[in-house]
């Protein structure tokens, strides 16, 4: 194991280039083969009463929970310095960000890591839904939109007082005295087991194969980002990279301004390697498929909604620093009382916003 970290701690532009291309490839190929998607459950609950794919979501998140505190647990890296887990809760944001997000998400046809394996595929409609994403995202971050953003964010955003972080772990462990490094991982269990025992509890869900390796692949995805990210951490670089994991929303965003500056900065971050892993890992497995077919928009209508519903993940997903992988399964990972807001404002998003698509739909 040391000689991996020497390895990854001086080699780190390339190590995390090459470990996100290759986590990205995996999960592109696993979205796209299982049908793996949040936004689908919502649906498969609201249409069908099939909750298969929204347990599904739910096996990723504490798949990614457990792992990510037994990683943490064995010193490979340290969640407490990435960016779920700051010393201020902004609740609007992860409220209000979450369920815009989960109005988008709907109106696009899909998250963001959905559209990337529909894009993968062939889906030129998903491709524009993403750069659109993009760019609104890095106009909420630092352009046209920041001002308003940051203005919320200063009113809104409260001081956890004398906790460092806003870990559950924390929270709890602080008034009774008891380390969080323990509580941590005994709360990942705790909830994780209770996600997990929800998730087999149904009949339908026990016996769908396809479901169960869909969330049990993207929540290991994510557990091998935190690996990746934290063995590549270094406190002494001119510029460290904070650990993260698998993030959609800025990601998109970040790739924009990849393609265009290339020449700056030729090797991509963890962030964007990830991307273009999703992209091939999809396209990989759509063509291996037979499937691969490029696709638009069908009317003007479905281009309105799509679009409409991009600009909206890029406003909220920003808000809420993440999206249903960056902050219901990556950001749940770390216990961040933030993630689980967002996770429960993304759910109530998507369910209004399939109520919203059908009056829109029937209006035309």
């Amino acid at each position: 194991m040391s000689g991996l970290l020497d390895f990854a701690v001086q080699n780190g532009p390339a190590f995390l280039a090459l470990g996100g291309l290759l986590i990205g490839l995996v999960f592109g190929a696993a979205v796209y083969r299982t049908n793996y998607c949040a936004m689908g459950g919502l649906s498969d609950i609201h249409n069908f009463n099939d909750y298969r794919r929204f347990r599904a979501w739910v096996l990723a998140a504490a798949t990614a929970l457990i792992g990510t505190q037994l990683v943490v647990r064995a010193g490979i890296v340290e969640v407490d310095r990435s960016m779920y887990l700051a010393s201020t809760l902004n609740w609007f944001g992860h409220l209000a960000g979450g369920w815009i997000f989960g109005v988008g998400m709907v109106l696009a046809g899909g998250c963001p890591s959905r559209n990337l394996a529909r894009a993968g595929g062939g889906d030129l409609r998903s491709l524009l839904t993403l750069m659109v994403l993009g760019l609104v995202a890095y106009m909420t971050i630092g352009g046209l939109f920041a001002p308003v953003r940051a203005a919320v964010d200063q009113t809104t955003a409260f001081s956890l007082g004398s906790l460092p972080t806003q870990g559950l772990g924390e929270i709890m462990g602080a008034p009774v005295g008891v380390a969080r490094g323990g509580l941590n991982l005994t709360l990942a269990l705790l909830i994780g087991g209770t996600a997990v025992a929800f998730c087999f509890i149904d009949e339908r869900f026990r016996n769908s194969p396809v479901h169960i390796a869909s969330g049990v692949i993207v929540g290991l995805t994510v557990v091998a980002g935190w690996i990746v990210t934290g063995l590549a951490f270094d406190e002494m670089a001119a510029r460290p990279s904070a650990p993260i994991s698998l993030t959609y929303v800025r990601p998109a965003g970040d790739t924009l301004q990849w393609l265009a500056l290339y020449t700056a900065t030729p090797v991509p971050g963890f962030g964007v390697a990830s991307v273009f892993g999703a992209l091939f890992g999809a396209g990989a497995a759509a063509w291996w498929a037979g499937r691969f077919r490029l696709t638009s928009f069908s009317d003007t209508g479905d281009t309105l909604r799509n679009l409409a519903g991009a600009a909206l993940m890029g406003i909220g997903g920003v808000l809420a620093l993440g999206c249903t992988v960056g902050q219901a399964v990556t950001g749940v990972s770390t216990l961040a009382i933030g993630s689980f807001l967002t996770f429960g404002a993304i759910v109530a998003g998507g369910f209004y916003g399939l109520k919203l698509l059908e009056r829109w739909i029937s209006a035309e």
